[in-house]
C-alpha cells in the first residue's frame, strides 16, 4: 500500500512539472525573450517588428487584433494593433459605429458601453526611429495578463497602435545604421554611424515628408491610414517623434499659435495630459520641455489634422533623431542611450493611454458635443462655400470633389438658379453670385464644418507669427478653381446633375482633333498620347473655328503624321480622351476662320521629350522627390533620375530635358559643369531650375537671370551713409530676435501671380495664377529673357508675410524663360510642386517640360 502511494505521488508531481513546464511555455514572452536582445541593444527590422506583434496576436486573441490596411510605395505592409478588454474586442466592430454615431456620421442608435478611444502612431519620420521599438514594450505591458494596471486601463478604452508609419524611410536607415555602426554603437558625434548619407531615412519612398501629407492625401501610405482613421475617428491622437540629440522630451501643451477654431476642451485636454506626462517624468527625474516650438496651426501635420477632426491631437518629441543612433555623447558630456529613448516614449505612451481612460467620460462627452456643434452651429464668418463649374477648370473642380470625398467632407450641387452674396478668391471682393446647378456647394452645417473652415477659409487668423510651417493653404487657391464664401446658407441638393452631354464625334475619320489645354487632366492625356507614338500638335496663337475661340495651348491632334497608326489612330485618341474626362472636338478641315491654319510655323509639334532628374548630395532630397513622385505617379511619364556623384561624366546629349530640384549646388555645378551644362542648352537643350537651384544659378556668367537684392543691398549701403542716421538703430532685444528675424521672412504666402499667358510658360493660364510662396529670393526683370510671371504690388493675398520679405517680393520676377543658342532655360522660382497638393501650379511645371522650347 505504502508502495503504490509512493508510485501515486511521483507520478503526481511529474504530472504538476508537465503543466508547470507548459504554463511557461505559454506564458507571453516579453520583447527582450522574444527578439533574443533587450531592446536598445540594437535597431529592430520591420519584420521582427511585426513578428512580435504577430505573436501577441496569436498568443493572446482575446487581447489584441491585428489588421494589414495597406501597403507602402515598396511593398511593406502597413499594419494595426487593436488593443482592447476581453469583452470591447469582441464587439469591436460595434463600438466602431457606436462613435461614428457620436460624430453624427451614422444613423442609428448607440448600443451598449462605448469606451473611448486612443490611436497612438509611431515612426512617421523613418529615421525617428525609437518610437517603433518603444511600441513592442508598450504592446506588451498593455496585453500581458499579469499587468493589472493595463487591465484597468482597458476597461475604459480601445487603444489602436500603429507600430510603423513610415516602413520604407524606417528601413532605409536602419539598414544603414546596422552597417555602419561599431558593435555596440560608438557614443562619439563624430563616428560614421551619427552622419546619416543623402537621402536619409526621414521621408518615405519618394522622399516625402508623411507628417505633412495628414490633410493634403498625396501619398500612398497616407492615403491607406487616413481611410482607416476616418472610419475609427479617435478621441485621442498622439504622434511620436524625434528632434535633435541635445534636446530634452517634448510633450503638451503646444506652443502657439493655436488655430482659432481649437477648442478651449480642447486645449484644456491637452493640459490635462502633460499633467499626466509630468508625473511619469518627474518621478524619473527625466528633463522635458512644454509650450515651445511645436504649435497647432497648419492643418497637415499627426497632430493638427486629428484636432480639426475633433481629437485631442499631440506630438511628442524625444531628442535623437537619425543622428542619435545606439549611444550618442552630448555636449554636457552625458550619454543618451537608445535605451533612455525607449523608456521616455514608453512613458509618455502609457501616459496617455491612462489620461484616457481615467477621463473617459469626459472625452466621449466633449467629442459628441463637438460633432453636435459642427452640425448645429458652426463656426467662422462664412457658411458656405460655392465652387463655380467652368469649362475650364472643370479637371481642377473634379480633383477637388474626390479630395472632399477622401477626406469626408459632404458637399452637394446648387438648388436653384438664384444669386447670392459672396466673398471671391479671386480678386478678394465681395460680389454677386449667379449660381448654376452644376456649381458646388459645401455646407458649414455639417459633422465635419471645423475641418471644412480651416481648408477653405479665406484668410486663417494668426495669433503669433512664430509658427512652424506655412500659413497659408486656402483649397481653391491650392486647387485654381473660381470659388466663393457665402455667410449664410445656399441651398443645395445632394443630387448631381446631369451633366453636359459632350459633342458627339459624328465624323469617323476626322481631319484633326482638338482638346482643350487647362488642367492636369489634359497634360496626362497628351504624354500618354505621346508614349502611344501619337504625334501631337499645339497652338501657339489662339484661333476660331466654327465660331468657337481655341486659346493659345489647345492641343491639335492631326491624322497627317499620324498614318502609320491606321484605325488604331482614331480609337487611342478617343479612348485616352474618354479615361482621361477631356471632351473632343473634331473637325474636318484645317482651315481657320481667324488665326493661324493648322500647317502653320505657329502650330507647333510637341516632341516626347527624354527627361532626366538630378539626385543626391547637394540635391534636397524634398525638392527631387516632388518632381519624381509628379512624373512616376500622377502623370505617369518616363524620367531618368541621375546622380551628383557620377553627373560629371553623363553624356547629355542622351536627354532633351534636365531638371535641377532645389538644393546646394555650389559643389555639384562648378565652373566647368556649368559651361558643359550651357554647351548642352545651346546644342538644343533644356533646363528646368526650381527655386534654389534658380538663385545659384542667377547672377552666373551666360545666365540672364539676377537677384533682386542686390538693388536692395545698394539702397542699404546708401541709407548707412546718411548723416542723420539713427545712433540707436542697432540697440536691440536680444529675447525679441526671432520676431525680429521674421521681418525678412515669408512663412508660405499666398501670392498673385501675374503672367504673360501668351507665353507657352503660361498657356492653360489666365492673366494669374496664385502661388505658394515660400522664400523671398526674388530676381529682377530680365532684359533679354522672357519675363512671364512676375509678382507685383499689393500681390499678396494671404498668410504671414515680414514687413523686410513684403517689400522684396514686390516688381520681382518669379517665373521666366532664357534662350540660350538652339536651347531653354527655365526659371521656376516658385516651386509649383510643392509637397504634391498644389494642384493649380502643376500644368505650369507641365508646360516648362513639355511645351517651352518646342
Amino acid at each position: 500500500m505504502i508502495n503504490t502511494l509512493k508510485r501515486f505521488a511521483a507520478l503526481w508531481l511529474v504530472l504538476l512539472s508537465m503543466q508547470a513546464a507548459v504554463a511557461q511555455q505559454q506564458q507571453l514572452q516579453s520583447p527582450a525573450q522574444f527578439l533574443g536582445y533587450e531592446l536598445g541593444k540594437q535597431f529592430s527590422t520591420q519584420s521582427r517588428i511585426l513578428d512580435y506583434v504577430n505573436y501577441l496576436a496569436v498568443q493572446a486573441p482575446n487581447r489584441i487584433k491585428v489588421e494589414e490596411y495597406g501597403r507602402t510605395y515598396e511593398n511593406r505592409p502597413l499594419v494595426l494593433a487593436y488593443v482592447a478588454s476581453d469583452e470591447n474586442l469582441q464587439r469591436l466592430e460595434q463600438i466602431r459605429e457606436n462613435n461614428l454615431r457620436q460624430a453624427s456620421l451614422l444613423g442609428g442608435s448607440i448600443q451598449g458601453e462605448q469606451p473611448a478611444i486612443v490611436w497612438l502612431s509611431y515612426n512617421v519620420h523613418g529615421n525617428e526611429s525609437v518610437s517603433s521599438e518603444a511600441v513592442l514594450q508598450v504592446l506588451y505591458d498593455l496585453v500581458n495578463p499579469e499587468n493589472a494596471q493595463s487591465r484597468e486601463w482597458l476597461q475604459n478604452t480601445i487603444v489602436i497602435l500603429d507600430p510603423m508609419v513610415n516602413p520604407d524611410g524606417r528601413e532605409r536607415y536602419v539598414q544603414w545604421y546596422n552597417q555602419a555602426s561599431n558593435r555596440g554603437g560608438n557614443a562619439s558625434p563624430y563616428a560614421w554611424e551619427h552622419w546619416e548619407p543623402w537621402p536619409g531615412g526621414r521621408p518615405n519612398h519618394y522622399y516625402f515628408d508623411l507628417n505633412r501629407d495628414w490633410a493634403w492625401q498625396t501619398q500612398v501610405e497616407s492615403q491607406q491610414r487616413l481611410k482607416v482613421y476616418n472610419s475609427w475617428l479617435p478621441q485621442v491622437h498622439a504622434d511620436f517623434h524625434e528632434m535633435g540629440a541635445e534636446s530634452p522630451y517634448y510633450f503638451s501643451p503646444a506652443a502657439k499659435p493655436f488655430h482659432e477654431s481649437i477648442t478651449p476642451w480642447q486645449r484644456q485636454f491637452q493640459n490635462t495630459i502633460g499633467e499626466y506626462n509630468r508625473q511619469y517624468f518627474d518621478k524619473n527625474n527625466w528633463l522635458y520641455f512644454t509650450r515651445e516650438s511645436f504649435d497647432l496651426f497648419y492643418p497637415s501635420y499627426g497632430d493638427t489634422w486629428p484636432t480639426y477632426n475633433g481629437a485631442i491631437g499631440m506630438t511628442y518629441e524625444q531628442g535623437g533623431s537619425g543622428r542619435a543612433g545606439l549611444a550618442y555623447k552630448k555636449a554636457d558630456g552625458d550619454t543618451l542611450t537608445l535605451t533612455d529613448r525607449i523608456a521616455h516614449h514608453v512613458a509618455a505612451s502609457e501616459a496617455t493611454i491612462k489620461a484616457a481612460s481615467e477621463k473617459a467620460n469626459e472625452l466621449k462627452q466633449e467629442f459628441q458635443k463637438y460633432y453636435s456643434t459642427s452640425l448645429k452651429n458652426p463656426g467662422g464668418e462664412y457658411k458656405s462655400f460655392v465652387l463655380k463649374s467652368t469649362a475650364n477648370t472643370a479637371g481642377n473642380l473634379k480633383a477637388l470633389t474626390d479630395y472632399l470625398q477622401q477626406q469626408g467632407i459632404q458637399y452637394g450641387y446648387a438648388a436653384n438658379k438664384g444669386s447670392v452674396r459672396g466673398y471671391n478668391y479671386l480678386n478678394g471682393k465681395t460680389e454677386s453670385i449667379k449660381l448654376a446647378p452644376q456649381d458646388v456647394v459645401i455646407s458649414m452645417y455639417q459633422p465635419k464644418s471645423v475641418l471644412v473652415k480651416v481648408l477653405f477659409e479665406p484668410k486663417s487668423a494668426l495669433e503669433d507669427s512664430l509658427t512652424y510651417d506655412i500659413t497659408s493653404w486656402a483649397l481653391p487657391y491650392a486647387y485654381g478653381v473660381q470659388a466663393y464664401a457665402v455667410k449664410g446658407r445656399v441651398g443645395m441638393s445632394q443630387t448631381a446633375p446631369a451633366a453636359p452631354a459632350a459633342a458627339a464625334i459624328n465624323i469617323e475619320k476626322p481631319y484633326a482633333y482638338l482638346a482643350r489645354w487647362n488642367g492636369l487632366e489634359d497634360l496626362k492625356f497628351a504624354t500618354q498620347l505621346m508614349q502611344q507614338q501619337v504625334k501631337v500638335r499645339m497652338a501657339e496663337l489662339p484661333f476660331e473655328m466654327d465660331g468657337t475661340t481655341y486659346e493659345a495651348g489647345t492641343l491639335i491632334i492631326t491624322r497627317t503624321g499620324n498614318e502609320r497608326l491606321g484605325d488604331k489612330f482614331d480609337a487611342t485618341v478617343r479612348e485616352l480622351a474618354q479615361q482621361y474626362g477631356v471632351q473632343l472636338t473634331a473637325t474636318n478641315t484645317g482651315f481657320v476662320s481667324s488665326g493661324a491654319d493648322f500647317g502653320s510655323g505657329s502650330v507647333r509639334y510637341l516632341k516626347a521629350p527624354k527627361v532626366a532628374l538630378l539626385s543626391g548630395e547637394g540635391v534636397s532630397p524634398y525638392g527631387f522627390g516632388e518632381v519624381w513622385h509628379f512624373f512616376e505617379q500622377q502623370i505617369n511619364y518616363p524620367v531618368t533620375v541621375l546622380n551628383t556623384s557620377y553627373f560629371s561624366q553623363v553624356p547629355l546629349q542622351e536627354f532633351d530635358v534636365l531638371i535641377l530640384p532645389t538644393g546646394s549646388y555650389a559643389k555639384v555645378l562648378d565652373d566647368k559643369t556649368l559651361e558643359k551644362l550651357q554647351d548642352w542648352v545651346r546644342g538644343g537643350g533644356k533646363l528646368i531650375a526650381l527655386e534654389s537651384a534658380v538663385n545659384y544659378l542667377a547672377g552666373k556668367k551666360g545666365f540672364e537671370l539676377k537677384k533682386k537684392d542686390a538693388e536692395e543691398e545698394e539702397k542699404e549701403a546708401a541709407k548707412k551713409e546718411r548723416k542723420d542716421k539713427d545712433p540707436y538703430e542697432n540697440l536691440r532685444s536680444y529675447a525679441a530676435r526671432e520676431r525680429e528675424a521674421l521681418e525678412s521672412e515669408v512663412q508660405g504666402s499666398i501670392f498673385r501671380v501675374d503672367l504673360d499667358k501668351t507665353h507657352p510658360l503660361a498657356f492653360g493660364y489666365g492673366d494669374s495664377y496664385f502661388a505658394l510662396i515660400r522664400s523671398a529670393d526674388t530676381f529682377q526683370f530680365m532684359e533679354d529673357g522672357w519675363n512671364v510671371g512676375v509678382l507685383k504690388k499689393n500681390n499678396h493675398v494671404a498668410g504671414y508675410v515680414g514687413q523686410g520679405a513684403k517689400k522684396q517680393l514686390q516688381d520681382a520676377l518669379i517665373l521666366g524663360t532664357q534662350r540660350l543658342g538652339r536651347g531653354e532655360i527655365v526659371y521656376l522660382a516658385d516651386n509649383p510642386l510643392f509637397r504634391g497638393f498644389w494642384q493649380g501650379g502643376k500644368l505650369m511645371f507641365g508646360n516648362a517640360v513639355f511645351v517651352v522650347g518646342q
